[in-house]
């Protein structure tokens, strides 16, 4: 059974960097065989969070929010993709993830960050592990770190320079350790229904 994922990103950027990082881990995760998936919170949109999706009436919430809704509830493990502004978390994503709650209940996550400079977007990194877990994640304790992210890729998104490097021999002990809390995970939710 191949492991569906969905990577978040979550720039509103006109010039984003850190769409390549989110696409190559679309494709790496590809190639071990995993359904990824790329949620890009530009493209779907969600308006600054007024109403979360479980505050609608069944039927009534927007277009945007039932489908993403249904995508998460169908992941196995989730991916968020998060660059650092002003020792902090990105506006858009933090917005996206907080229109759900009890959709993110019972699988792993894990953590990606970047930044233009040499702490590749740690401090993000870090709050996101908090929040993750607050919203009823499993958080994986490997992470990944690209810094100098406007120079980690060439002009076809693989990976290049010193970020990149760091990226590619990052990615298959991260993948490896999401896959095993995946597998972990799906196999005690169909055991036992979760506590609530």
């Amino acid at each position: 059974m191949a492991d569906r994922i969905l990577i978040f990103y979550g720039s509103y950027r006109t010039d984003r960097q850190g769409i390549r990082l989110a696409d190559y881990l679309v494709r790496a995760f590809a190639e071990r065989g995993a359904r990824a998936e790329l949620v890009d919170a530009r493209a779907v949109g969600l308006p600054m969070l007024d109403r979360m999706y479980k505050e609608y009436p069944a039927g009534e919430a927007p277009a945007a929010l039932e489908d993403l809704a249904a995508r998460i509830r169908e992941a196995d493990a989730f991916v968020f993709v998060t660059g650092e502004y002003n020792w902090g978390v990105q506006p858009g994503l933090k917005n996206l993830t907080d229109h759900f709650l009890e959709e993110w209940y019972w699988r792993p996550a894990a953590i990606v960050s970047y930044s233009a400079g040499r702490f590749a977007g740690a401090r993000a990194g870090l709050a996101w592990h908090g929040i993750l877990s607050e919203m009823g994640m499993v958080v994986v304790s490997s992470s990944i770190a690209v810094g100098g992210i406007g120079r980690a890729f060439d002009g076809d998104g693989k990976p290049t320079g010193d970020g990149g490097a760091s990226l590619a021999r990052a990615f298959p002990r991260f993948a490896d350790n999401l896959a095993w809390w995946t597998e972990a995970a799906r196999a005690q939710r169909a055991r036992r229904a979760p506590p609530y």
